[in-house]
């Protein structure tokens, strides 16, 4: 059991909100060292893993100059102005939108999204355009709860939607470990049932996404309040 202390070493680290790439390395580092290897060894096997799987690691290598090229040409901003234009566009229904086609293009097998491809660039400054475009002006926790939420919803969306593909990673691995005990479970069956999974998930990413347009709306109106008393004040001051 004392080689399963890397799960607790992680749990802790997410906990406290270290650094992701450092709680992932020294969980490796010690689960290797407790399991006997050396410290040397163990920076081996980091370095053979990224050599074997180098191939995986290179779109997102390439990828991240070519979206620093075009936001650094405005791509942010042309996204933002586009769903201002939209009339009844609000933040949770541009996240759950967002959601929606990630399941489903994760559930036929294509990985369309990505936090820096896609949520960075175009999504939360798409969710903030519409925040805009309705109320104006937004604080700055607003802004980052908007980053937060489209963050999960490309790992929801992403999680929940690979699921339903029979060719991913985690439904072999399961039907590999269910052969190995003697179960006989298809890939089908898993795939099938990974379906209302995804649903519930889209229903209970409706509820928070609409319950954060109704924060941004009473936080809008908050500060109309704010503003109207400021020239009520204003207004009495001038008389006197």
């Amino acid at each position: 059991m004392i080689k399963l202390i890397g799960i607790l070493v992680v749990a802790l680290g997410f906990a406290f909100r270290f650094n992701t790439l450092l709680v992932v390395m020294v969980s490796g580092i010690v689960t290797g060292m407790v399991a006997g290897m050396s410290f040397n060894q163990v920076i081996t096997l980091f370095g053979n893993f990224f050599i074997e799987n180098r191939y995986m690691s290179l779109p997102i290598i390439l990828t991240l100059p070519v979206i620093g090229i075009l936001e650094r040409y405005g791509l942010k901003e042309r996204a933002e102005m586009l769903i201002m234009k939209a009339k009844n566009a609000t933040t949770g229904r541009v996240l759950l939108t967002y959601l929606f086609i990630r399941e489903v293009s994760a559930a036929i097998g294509l990985n369309i999204g990505g936090h820096a491809q896609t949520v960075r660039p175009l999504v939360v400054p798409m969710a903030e355009g519409a925040a805009v475009a309705r109320y104006g002006e937004i604080s700055e926790k607003t802004k980052e709860d908007i980053k937060s939420y489209s963050a999960a919803a490309e790992n929801t969306g992403w999680f929940f939607g690979e699921d339903i593909f029979i060719a991913t990673g985690a439904i072999l691995l399961m039907s590999g470990f269910f052969k190995s005990i003697g179960m006989n479970v298809g890939i089908w069956d898993m795939a099938l049932w990974g379906i209302p999974t995804a649903l519930t998930a889209l229903l209970v990413s409706w509820i928070r996404f609409n319950r954060l347009d109704k924060r941004i709306a009473r936080e809008a109106m908050g500060k109309g309040n704010l503003v109207e008393e400021e020239k009520a004040e204003t207004k009495t001051k001038e008389a006197k």
